[in-house]
């Protein structure tokens, strides 16, 4: 019985593992835009509370004071943010049950949660690669990684001009639509899960096991 349980879900997810190895989806610009985006937000988010002021400058022969500055609004804070951003990208995972840029979401996808829980269940499931690496990032993720980091590197200008400029505007429009994007190529930017768009929480995104 166990056999054929493991036999009927390759058959189902058969295709998902071939097209993982053979012929892996790169993410297109839009995709990676939109995800450094969110990654860069949330980072920032994490430290946007902070109440601590900063003293910056020298303090000078004639006893001027240095000058202050408010942590949120420092250079510092932007520094320590967009520090290894793009490794975050790592996290995520691909879900082929979702289409575009949905199919792309921090962990596990749907089919390896499957394949863990016919594992549990004393079923024996040989992938041909070692049980721990059944969770590590795929190469289109990698790739979108790869595509972070250049991104990043080539519109720092922008960024930093929104931080300290325009954190009143979505850094999504601002980096994304504004200067990354042509208009024919922002429709993942539209792309967002039952729920995100009625909650105004940010889209966390997916696609299935393109991963292993």
């Amino acid at each position: 019985m166990k056999s054929v349980l493991v036999a009927a879900f390759y058959l189902l997810h058969f295709c998902v593992f071939v097209r993982a190895d053979d012929d892996a989806r790169r993410p297109n610009k839009c995709e990676v835009c939109k995800f450094l985006t969110v990654e860069l937000q949330e980072a920032l988010g994490r430290s946007s509370r902070s109440k601590e002021v900063l003293e910056v400058g020298e303090v000078l022969q004639t006893g001027k004071r240095r000058r202050t500055i408010e942590y949120n609004t420092s250079e510092i804070r932007l520094t320590e943010a967009v520090d290894n951003i793009c490794e975050r990208i790592l996290e995520y995972r691909v879900h082929d049950e979702r289409q575009g840029s949905l199919r792309y979401s921090k962990g596990s996808s749907q089919t390896v949660t499957e394949l863990k829980n016919l594992v549990r269940r004393g079923v024996k499931v040989d992938l041909g690669l070692p049980y721990e690496l059944w969770d590590e990032p795929s190469a289109e993720v990698a790739d979108m990684k790869k595509q972070c980091e250049i991104m990043l590197e080539q519109y720092e200008d922008v960024v930093e001009v929104w931080y300290f400029r325009h954190q009143d505007q979505k850094l999504e429009d601002f980096l994304c639509k504004r200067h990354v994007l042509g208009a024919d190529e922002r429709e993942c930017l539209e792309e967002v899960r039952k729920g995100d768009a009625a909650s105004g929480d940010a889209p966390k995104t997916a696609r299935l096991a393109g991963e292993l």
